[in-house]
């Protein structure tokens, strides 16, 4: 915990996904106090809530996060 090895993970998974071609990510997490964690990270990662997507539907226990990427982020 606190050595950013979840940020540095999600910024590999974000290149891969951009070497393949992608343009947004979405996510589900839980909604429970203790995914709020992984709900700061996605946050602070550039991730908004969205709406449920790909066969979801509204759930109470989920959150649904969604961020464009591009080849110039982070530049």
């Amino acid at each position: 915990r606190g050595e950013g090895l979840s940020r540095k993970m999600l910024d590999h998974l974000t290149s891969h996904a951009l070497s393949l071609g992608f343009t947004k990510l979405s996510l589900e997490t839980g909604s429970q106090t203790g995914f709020a964690p992984a709900r700061g990270l996605y946050a602070n990662a550039g991730f908004e809530e969205c709406g449920p997507f790909e066969g979801y539907g509204p759930d109470v226990n989920s959150v649904f996060m969604t961020r464009a990427i591009s080849a110039d982020m982070g530049r």
